[in-house]
């Protein structure tokens, strides 16, 4: 297929490249502006019993849109809430609010509205107040368009505002994230093009990958836009589809653009040479992509929007990545021939061929590597695996404000309000109760008042707005003092068992992210299951051999427990938060599994272009040693220069100021550098030469099956000027 493949793009060259330009095109254009229709939430397992409470109470009295907005007031040196002047003001504000932005606000509850409960809003000391409004919209993008015609809207005359609450929360993590994408395009694009023109030498050559690149985005963005028709769709997702989106279009374009100038160097035509491009480099391309792609998928097991999403727009920019690279790429190539290395400079740009490759520092390396086997393996190993201990101790939570960096004036309007108002919770405890009689209700709340952790006891039913007629459901509310103790919490009003024919849920944003997390956790190893089997079975496809792919998954893992150790040791224990402009706290689970299956996928995917080299020596009849020295040699330069691009462009998110976004960063950044020089270019050559030829080992039976299904084809000599160098490809 791949014979084929390379030899019809070649020949139908210019419609490929017009044909596939001009679809990626259309599809761009379709999706500008699709940023505007994501959404900032989705965090929450849709499965567990905080979700069907929270589901239950918006059904019948609508949206809670209680803590929408927080408008925290305080009055300057030698003034008071209670100062007429200021008091007239809030009046007049509230009356304002309430009769000139019907359309963008549902209600307001505050100081100057009413008399009743009054206190609540104001502190001892009469200096600070506060307003809780509550937004139109049925969705969290209706609330924030809302939130942004109203934000101005806020200022008392005499008094400071600061603004916090739910919504402004959400809208500042969207807008950072926004900036961050906006800052990686200024920034990582011109520095990965003066890495690429190092790496090739020239400007034609480095500016391959980055077209397919861009290409890659723009029919992402269309197929996204699509997507947000269907489902709702998390802001990450576009963070995620600029960085898979580009690296890997730009690691598929090194792997590609190299195997061309070395089958030039090597004496073949432009015809031959994309051929033999497309049906090598080509093939592991796509066979790397499939891994990571049932990777990726492996994320669509969890039941949160959040991932799901993200996990669909990496799926997109994979799978187109790998389809340009494999037809619009090598239709330039033939296009180009020997002039991709024009306008380059002759130091950088001399392509080489097989015997300088041979002789180059990667080669050397390998071959140090194999005369002390032993000594590098082990200790590698148990240095690597100890690199976990931080990550067994470190805790976890949901979205808050904290993500946000210090000094931000959002979390500082927030941690503001939670100190001078500690009862008053933005995200409370919730009792949803449907079906109980007045005295079920008193017996339910008096034992949930039991419960300690709390700032105030569940009293009087809360509700929004009305019930629907004949609807029998109640809504109690508590708040939380600290959101560490969430699990004692919650497992202690789960044990409150209400009668027959009476339903209670324990829910609120604690239970919400509480739920999320465990349910998280419990499906975890269902996906490391997905990742250790796929990697195993497509591995085996493509070498024939069972000790290659379990090789390969307890590398992958290795360099997965250095990272997710590194990130606890950083972001939990907080060593260099100063530095990096953070707070210590726990982290997100959910963006930890993302990291997990994208790190896997990328290890799993450096290992098999490293493979693939090291299975073509092996089909020619080199020895075991010979074979790792070749593909280490014909690999290692260009694993390291698309190791040294996805940092750079990982490294612009770690300019970020959400520390989600340092999450995948330093994280990637982390796994890329020991992916690309200790773990591929010293730990796989010296684990490889102490199994020896059993690395090729398999069942006579799964030989017999792996020759009749298996992914290997050869480049027979008739095809090829010097047949010697054809080799057996994956």
């Amino acid at each position: 297929m791949f014979h084929w493949m390379g030899r019809w793009t070649y020949h139908a060259r210019y419609t490929v490249i017009i044909g596939f330009i001009v679809l990626m095109g259309v599809s761009g254009l379709y999706g500008l502006g699709y940023q505007d229709k994501l959404t900032a939430q989705g965090f929450f397992d849709d499965t567990s019993e905080s979700v069907a409470g929270t589901k239950l109470a918006d059904k019948t009295f609508g949206r809670d849109f209680d803590g929408d907005v927080i408008a925290l007031y305080s009055a300057p040196a030698g003034k008071h809430i209670t100062d007429p002047d200021i008091e007239a003001a809030g009046r007049d504000l509230t009356q304002k609010l309430l009769t000139d932005y019907r359309t963008q606000i549902k209600d307001v509850s505050g100081y100057w509205n009413g008399s009743l409960g009054k206190t609540r809003f104001i502190d001892d000391s009469k200096t600070r107040a506060f307003v809780s409004i509550g937004l139109q919209g049925t969705g969290d993008q209706d609330s924030v368009d809302c939130y942004h015609q109203i934000k101005d809207k806020l200022a008392i005359t005499g008094l400071d505002v600061r603004i916090a609450g739910r919504v402004p929360v959400a809208d500042a993590v969207g807008l950072t994230m926004q900036t961050d994408i906006e800052r990686m395009h200024l920034i990582a694009l011109p520095l990965v093009a003066v890495v690429l023109f190092f790496v090739f030498g020239g400007v034609i050559a480095a500016a391959l990958p980055l077209i397919i690149g861009g290409l890659t985005i723009a029919g992402s963005w269309g197929v996204m836009k699509v997507l947000t028709g269907f489902m709702p769709v998390h802001q990450f997702a576009d963070a995620v589809i600029s960085l898979i989106g580009l690296g890997l279009a730009i690691d598929y374009g090194l792997f590609m653009v190299s195997r061309f100038r070395e089958e030039i160097a090597e004496g073949r035509s432009t015809e031959e040479a994309v051929r033999i491009t497309v049906s090598t480099a080509g093939r592991t391309i796509t066979f790397s992509a499939t891994i990571i792609v049932v990777c990726v998928a492996g994320v669509l097991i969890f039941p949160m929007t959040f991932l799901r999403s993200v996990a669909l727009g990496a799926l997109t920019a994979v799978i187109l990545a790998a389809l340009l690279s494999i037809t619009v790429l090598p239709a330039m190539l033939g296009v180009l021939g020997k002039r991709v290395d024009a306008f380059g400079l002759k130091r950088f740009s001399r392509t080489r061929t097989t015997e300088q490759i041979d002789a180059s520092f990667w080669s050397r390396l390998a071959t140090w590597a194999m005369k002390r086997p032993a000594l590098l393996a082990y200790p590698i190993m148990l240095v690597l695996l100890g690199l976990i201990l931080p990550f067994l101790h470190a805790e976890y939570a949901g979205l808050t404000e904290k993500y946000l960096p210090p000094g931000n004036e959002t979390r500082s309007a927030q941690q503001s309000f939670d100190a001078v108002f500690p009862k008053e919770r933005v995200s409370p405890i919730k009792l949803v109760i449907e079906g109980a009689d007045r005295a079920t209700l008193n017996a339910i709340v008096a034992a949930a008042n039991q419960t300690p952790g709390r700032t105030a006891d569940f009293e009087k039913p809360f509700s929004n707005g009305v019930a629907e007629a004949g609807v029998n459901v109640k809504v109690y509310t508590s708040g939380l003092v600290d959101p560490k103790n969430a699990d004692t919490v919650i497992t202690r009003l789960r044990s409150i068992s209400p009668p027959a024919g009476v339903t209670m849920y324990v829910t609120g944003l604690p239970m919400l992210e509480r739920d999320s997390i465990h349910g998280v956790i419990n499906r975890l190893p269902w996906l490391l299951e997905i990742l250790v089997l796929a990697s195993f079975i497509m591995m085996f496809l493509a070498f024939g051999s069972f000790v290659l792919p379990l090789k390969a998954v307890v590398v992958s893992a290795l360099s997965l427990t250095c990272t997710l150790g590194f990130l606890s040791f950083v972001f939990y224990d907080g060593h260099g938060a100063k530095l990096l402009n953070f707070t210590p706290q726990p982290l997100s689970f959910p963006v930890l599994v993302i990291i997990i299956a994208i790190i896997f996928g990328l290890s799993t995917d450096y290992e098999i272009f490293l493979m693939s080299r090291m299975a073509e020596a092996r089909a020619r009849g080199a020895s075991t040693p010979e074979s790792i020295r070749y593909g280490t040699a014909h690999t290692g330069g260009i694993i390291t220069a698309a190791a040294l691009v996805l940092i750079v462009v990982t490294g612009a998110f770690g300019l970020s100021e959400l520390v989600l976004m340092k999450y995948i960063a330093y994280g990637m950044i982390v796994a890329l550098v020991l992916d690309a020089t200790i773990i591929r270019m010293l730990l796989v050559p010296s684990i490889m030469k102490l199994l020896g030829d059993r690395c090729w080992w398999a069942p006579r039976w799964a030989k017999r099956l792996h020759a009749r299904i298996g992914l290997a084809e050869f480049e027979t000599p008739a095809a090829s000027v010097h047949p010697t160098t054809e080799e057996v490809t994956v």
